[in-house]
């Protein structure tokens, strides 16, 4: 009887993990460049758990078998600001520390670096993009990245890919890092734009109340066992 309750519980467990990954997706809805969370599961025989393969037992635990990113792209809004600009295709944008990242809302600090929100500088061709913040009065980003500042072209930002983004890795909500050397992408650039979240709310609340409803029906289970188990113990009691 124990093992109805272990595989119900267990089934518990992966589902409050589950709802921990779509709670935290929900909550980054408005971060810009955030790419949602995905978990799968696999079922684990309880024969396998105990070291002895049987044939003919249907009971199984469920556990979690891999997280993973969905890494496809956000929807873009007009912003009209010149340093907001959105890849349009796969890529990400390079980074000091040997961080990459989608959010390109990007601004310039006080020495004229350009610079994502955090304050981590954006890399060029060259090493991290400045632009003398003098008397500037045009700012171009191209779709192949090239930047102009008044006519003048004075870098590229550095727009990279990678072969199997199973390997690339987030880091907060808005970096990643990756072991797997980048290559050149292929995406354009589109400034005075910026990419949004690629989370559907509506889907995510559905899978939410799916969630909640699957774990009370299990936690029923627990109960119902734990029930059986209390008037068995006790009618032996009595005999």
């Amino acid at each position: 009887m124990y093992k109805g309750s272990y595989i119900a519980a267990s089934g518990m467990v992966v589902k409050q993990r589950q709802m921990e990954l779509v709670s935290n997706n929900l909550a980054n809805t408005t971060t810009f460049g955030y790419k949602q969370d995905r978990v799968s599961f696999r079922d684990v025989y309880i024969s396998e758990i105990n070291g002895v393969q049987q044939q003919g037992d249907p009971r199984d635990m469920t556990y979690t078998d891999v997280y993973y990113t969905d890494h496809s792209e956000g929807a873009f809004q007009s912003t009209g600001n010149p340093l907001d600009v959105a890849i349009g295709g796969r890529g990400y944008f390079s980074v000091e520390g040997n961080k990459y990242t989608r959010a390109g809302n990007f601004t310039l600090d006080v020495e004229g670096y350009i610079v994502t929100k955090t304050g981590d500088k954006v890399l060029g061709s060259s090493g991290p993009i400045q632009i003398q913040t003098g008397n500037v009065q045009d700012i171009q980003i191209g779709s192949d990245g090239t930047i102009s500042v008044d006519g003048t072209i004075i870098d590229t930002l550095s727009v990279v890919d990678f072969p199997d983004t199973k390997n690339v890795i987030k880091q907060g909500n808005n970096f990643f890092v990756s072991t797997d050397q980048p290559v050149e992408s292929t995406a354009t650039v589109n400034q005075g734009h910026i990419e949004f979240s690629n989370v559907n709310v509506i889907q995510e609340m559905v899978t939410m109340i799916e969630l909640l409803r699957e774990y009370e029906s299990q936690q029923k289970v627990v109960q119902a066992f734990d029930d059986a188990t209390s008037k068995v113990t006790n009618d032996m009691a009595r005999l």
